[in-house]
């Protein structure tokens, strides 16, 4: 009795564990149930967030896609439109050269082979009057009529530049003016005048402006387009392009009055343009004219080579004259090689060094000053040695000048011995003394005095 009673307890204490158990697992299982029931829900919270942000976020970036891409494609078809539009330009300007050079060999009985073409435009600005040169061409014309070869150095073959040109005046008021522009080479040591008779006479820019004689008139707010032509014979184009491949042409000022041409009726400052007549000689110019030189006559009449040896901008150092105020603005010291043309004009054209000297001129005074009069000197070598400017390296003739109340740029150079400038010079102290003020009548208007600045 009392075992079947021990038992019947046990079986009571086994159920009840079992129980117990299973409440357990059922409780553990419905907490694991609820905890991923829970993290289901804040994953299910979190990428609804996502989502509702994603749309925002995602347009946003669109739109500032579509607005770069609407960007680059404004600037693309701008680009596209311009180089279009310079193409049909130079389409127009080279088709226009196409009926001249047909015309020339018409008229000529020779033939014409373009050698050369450039259609990148040049301009001179004189104060409300611009010149622009828009394209111009080398044109190998041979065995033409001999009564055509006079102007080609009495040779039936040779070359013609034909240049096309935009003159306008943005003032209110005519003027008159002369285009006959000549064209120099070989260093500006020879010249030529456009030929009348190689185009038609209705499209030469002399003839345009000036149907007669005596008649220069260039109205107030017109624009005049024309061409010109310039005949070279064949020696003397294979020297040129032997030599440096460049020719300029000299732009005249305007005036105000018919046939006044003194500096009171003048009309800006003359100019000049080059012309490079091959793609070689081009790319050279380019890179010259990116080093920066000064435009002293070396570099405006092609007189030779430069090498920069040293240089110094911004210097801004001032002094008084009167009623002058000079400003020493910088200096540059190159290696300078005469061409052949020029060379004979120096004693020593293998051993120099030029120095071209700038101030910048503030004319307060009454009198306007005459550039191509004043007079400057280099102290070298710690002040024992000195040298005076060259007037034939300045680049300005007897009518440039500077205004009353006006500022202007002034250009000095000097010629140095090589040998002695990099053995001595170069090390030592200089000094560069300018005055007196002079004006267009190279009168003293300074009363003798000289002001003197440290260059190095």
């Amino acid at each position: 009795m009392y075992k079947k009673m021990l038992y019947v307890l046990l079986a009571a204490v086994f159920v009840i564990a079992l129980t117990a158990c299973g409440s357990s697992d059922e409780d553990d299982a419905a907490d694991a149930e609820e905890q991923e029931t829970n993290q289901e829900e804040n994953e299910t919270e979190e990428e609804s967030d996502e989502e509702s942000e994603e749309p925002e976020q995602l347009e946003e970036e669109m739109e500032n896609e579509e607005a770069s891409s609407d960007e680059a494609d404004a600037e693309q078809e701008s680009e596209e439109e311009a180089d279009e539009e310079e193409q049909q330009q130079t389409e127009s300007s080279n088709a226009e050269f196409d009926e001249l050079i047909e015309a020339m060999e018409e008229e000529t009985e020779g033939t014409a082979t373009v050698l050369f073409e450039n259609n990148e435009p040049q301009s001179h600005e004189m104060e409300d009057v611009t010149v622009t040169l828009d394209a111009y061409q080398l044109v190998e014309l041979k065995d033409f009529h001999n009564r055509f070869s006079i102007p080609f150095d009495d040779q039936t073959d040779g070359g013609v530049i034909l240049t096309e040109f935009t003159v306008e005046n943005d003032s209110d008021q005519d003027l008159y003016y002369s285009t006959l522009f000549y064209l120099h080479y070989f260093g500006g040591s020879e010249a030529a005048g456009p030929n009348l008779d190689l185009i038609p006479r209705d499209v030469e820019l002399t003839q345009i402006l000036s149907p007669s004689d005596d008649d220069r008139l260039l109205e107030g707010g017109e624009s005049y387009h024309g061409y010109l032509a310039y005949p070279i014979g064949e020696e003397q184009l294979e020297e040129i392009l032997e030599e440096d491949g460049n020719v300029t042409i000299d732009i005249e000022t305007p005036y105000t009055e018919e046939d006044e041409f003194s500096e009171e009726y003048r009309i800006g400052e003359r100019g000049e343009l080059t012309l490079s007549l091959d793609e070689e000689n081009v790319e050279e110019r380019a890179e010259v004219e990116s080093q920066g030189f000064y435009q002293d006559s070396i570099s405006v009449d092609n007189m030779g080579g430069k090498e920069m040896i040293e240089q110094e901008d911004g210097i801004g150092e001032s002094d008084e004259l009167g009623d002058v105020t000079i400003t020493l603005d910088g200096y540059q010291f190159v290696d300078f090689t005469p061409n052949q043309y020029e060379e004979d004009r120096f004693t020593d054209p293998d051993n120099l060094v030029a120095a071209t000297i700038k101030f910048e001129i503030d004319n307060q005074g009454d009198e306007e000053i005459g550039l191509n009069s004043l007079t400057t000197k280099l102290t070298v070598n710690d002040g024992s040695q000195y040298l005076l400017s060259e007037g034939m390296l300045v680049p300005y003739d007897i009518n440039d000048h500077i205004e009353p109340g006006e500022q202007g740029e002034l250009l000095q150079t000097f010629l140095l011995d090589k040998e002695m400038y990099e053995k001595i010079w170069i090390d030592k102290s200089m000094e560069i003394e300018i005055g007196p003020m002079r004006n267009a009548d190279a009168e003293d208007i300074s009363k003798g005095h000289e002001i003197t600045f440290d260059l190095k």
